[in-house]
C-alpha cells in the first residue's frame, strides 16, 4: 500500500566536517531503523548527529518502521539476513554488523565505522550475522504483516459472538409469531445494521487514537497479550464454570435488554444493536484492537477504511446467515436450540482461536 506524506523516511546525509579526521576517506553506508514515539530512538539521534558530525563519509539512511510497511519489510528482510531473532529498535545496521538498543549503538557505533572504513566488513550475507542480539533500551516492534486472509481469519473468529447471536435470536422468537416475514426482515436488518455501525464506528475511533499515539506496535503487543488473556478466559468459561460465562453481557443489564425486545420496533432493534456492542467490544476487543493497530501501523485512516468494511462485514456475516435461516422457514426455536447445545464448544474454540491469534501478532516474524 501507498505510504502516506508523514512516513517518507528522508535520507540523511551529514555535511562535510574537519573536526575530527576519519580513518580514510572509504564511505561507509549504513541504516538507522527508528520508530516514531520510542523514546530510545529520540535519545540516540543527537548521538548520530555528533557521530556524523566525526565521520563525514558515513551515509546514514533513516528509516521510520511504525508507520511505513515499505520501512518495515525492509527492516524484517536485513534483520532474518542477519540471523537476528528479536526485531527492536532503535537499530544501526552496518555491513553485516547489526547494533540493536540504545546502550550498543551508543558503545560500539563509532567502532564499527571505523572497521567499515578500514575495509574489515562484510556485506551481510544471507543466513549469516549476529543471531541473537541482546539487546538493552530498545523498543521492541510488531510487524506482523497484514494481510486480507489475516483480517479474515480474525473478524471470522470475533464473530463468533454467543452473546450478540442469542439477542437476535430471542429478538427473533418474540416477533417471529407476531409480525410477517417483510417485518422480521427489517428487524433483523435494523439491529445487524446498529451492530455494523457501532464496531465500524468504534474502529475509526480506535484506529485514528492508536495512529496519533505513534506507538501503534507496542498497542498491537498489548493487544495480542489481552487477546490471549481473553482467550484463557474463554476456555476456563467453557470448561469449568457451570452456570453463565464470565465474558457475557452483565446480569445487571440484562433487563435493558429484555425491554427493548419485547418492545421489537425498528428504533428499539437499532438501540439494542448499539447496547449489544457497548457491552460486548471490552470482552471480545482484543482482536479487533490488535488488527486496528496493524492497520495504524501500516496506513492511513483513509487507507485501513477498506479494511475496515471488511472486518466488519465478516464480523455480521453469522448474523445475517441467521436472520436469512430464520426468515427462509428454519424455525427460531431450532436455531436458539442449537445455539444453547453448542455454545460450551463454540467458547472453547474461540478462546483456541483468540490465543493463536495472540501469538501469531506477537512472535508472528520470528515463526516465519
Amino acid at each position: 500500500m501507498p505510504d502516506s506524506p508523514r512516513d517518507t523516511a528522508p535520507k540523511t546525509v551529514s555535511a562535510p566536517s574537519t573536526s575530527t579526521p576519519t580513518v580514510s576517506n572509504r564511505s561507509v553506508v549504513g541504516y538507522f531503523f527508528y520508530g516514531d514515539g520510542c523514546s530510545h530512538c529520540d535519545n540516540i539521534k543527537p548521538v548520530l548527529a555528533g557521530v556524523q558530525s566525526r565521520y563525514p563519509d558515513l551515509d546514514l539512511e533513516q528509516l521510520e518502521v511504525y508507520h511505513n510497511a515499505t520501512n518495515q519489510a525492509l527492516f524484517l528482510a536485513m534483520d532474518q539476513n542477519l540471523g537476528i531473532t528479536s526485531a527492536g529498535v532503535p537499530t544501526i545496521i552496518i555491513g553485516d554488523q547489526a547494533l540493536v538498543g540504545e546502550d550498543q549503538i551508543r558503545d560500539n557505533l563509532e567502532r564499527v565505522i571505523q572497521q567499515a572504513q578500514a575495509g574489515t566488513l562484510a556485506a551481510a550475507p544471507a543466513g549469516t550475522g549476529n543471531g541473537n542480539v541482546t539487546a538493552t533500551k530498545n523498543c521492541p516492534g510488531t510487524f506482523t504483516t497484514l494481510t486480507v486472509p489475516l483480517v479474515i481469519f480474525c473478524a471470522g473468529i470475533d464473530s463468533i459472538n454467543p452473546c450478540a447471536f442469542s439477542v437476535l435470536i430471542i429478538l427473533l422468537l418474540s416477533i417471529i409469531a407476531l409480525q410477517n416475514c417483510r417485518q422480521v426482515l427489517m428487524v433483523g436488518v435494523t439491529y445487524i445494521a446498529a451492530v455494523f455501525l457501532f464496531y465500524f464506528l468504534s474502529g475509526i475511533g480506535i484506529f485514528s487514537f492508536v495512529h496519533l499515539s505513534g506507538i501503534s506496535g507496542l498497542i498491537a503487543t498489548a493487544a495480542a497479550v489481552i487477546a490471549i488473556v481473553l482467550g484463557l478466559v474463554n476456555i476456563i468459561d467453557a470448561a469449568w464454570k457451570k452456570e453463565g460465562f464470565i465474558l457475557a453481557i452483565p446480569e445487571s443489564k440484562k433487563p435493558v435488554i429484555e425491554r427493548y425486545i419485547s418492545t421489537a420496533t425498528l428504533p428499539a432493534a437499532f438501540v439494542l444493536g448499539v447496547l449489544v456492542g457497548i457491552f460486548e467490544l471490552p470482552c471480545t476487543g482484543g482482536i479487533y484492537l490488535t488488527i486496528l493497530s496493524l492497520m495504524s501501523s501500516t496506513m492511513t485512516l483513509s487507507e485501513g477504511i477498506p479494511w475496515l468494511l471488511l472486518y466488519n462485514f465478516i464480523f455480521i456475516l453469522p448474523l445475517i446467515l441467521i436472520l436469512l435461516a430464520v426468515v427462509f422457514g428454519i424455525p427460531p426455536e431450532r436455531v436458539n436450540t442449537w445455539r444453547l447445545e453448542n455454545r460450551r464448544m463454540l467458547r472453547f474454540a474461540i478462546g483456541l482461536a483468540m490465543i493463536l491469534v495472540g501469538i501469531l501478532i506477537i512472535f508472528g516474524p520470528r515463526l516465519l
